[in-house]
């Protein structure tokens, strides 16, 4: 699925969009340059689940964990990374079957070990940065493509896929 997110505000409702129909087990995984909106992203599901504290990227904690309404949200980052012993450390997979879902930034490096998730490529939009080029401003469109690894997805993708298109 491919999707066009004008501003910041799109972006994160397309992801609150994705945010009702996660359920305890899922696991999410963010990619994209820096910059290219992966924490608004990731605010605006925990938005959506009810997180009432500043969602921010935990580069250096790894993993945040937020209670929300219907399960944990567990936010981890993995740009700082060095091994992949270290990701078995993390037990990202474990967090999501036990006690709720996984959204993870930089998250493409563990997707080969993560089975069936859903992922989330976010992109800076050429036109849009030229544009705000001109006013100094940081861009703010974003293409963001999705799509699904595993079975895990297929009962809800469409109508996943028409909530998020309906977003933006």
């Amino acid at each position: 699925m491919l999707l066009q997110a004008h501003s910041i505000s799109d972006t994160r409702a397309i992801a609150a969009a994705l945010a009702a129909w996660l359920r305890s087990g899922d696991i999410v995984v963010l990619s994209g340059e820096m910059g290219a909106g992966k924490t608004a992203f990731a605010q605006g599901v925990g938005t959506a689940l009810g997180v009432d504290q500043p969602l921010t990227s935990p580069t250096f904690t790894l993993v945040n964990s937020y209670d929300c309404d219907r399960f944990t949200l567990h936010h981890a980052d993995l740009y700082r990374l060095e091994r992949t012993t270290e990701l078995a450390d993390l037990a990202l997979a474990e967090l999501a079957e036990f006690s709720g879902v996984v959204l993870i930034e930089w998250g493409e490096v563990a997707a080969d070990a993560l089975g069936d998730h859903l992922w989330v490529h976010l992109e800076i939009d050429d036109v849009a940065a030229d544009l705000d080029a001109a006013s100094d401003a940081p861009p703010e469109g974003r293409t963001i493509e999705c799509g699904a690894v595993g079975q895990r997805w297929v009962g809800r993708w469409d109508r996943l896929r028409a909530a998020m298109e309906a977003a933006c």
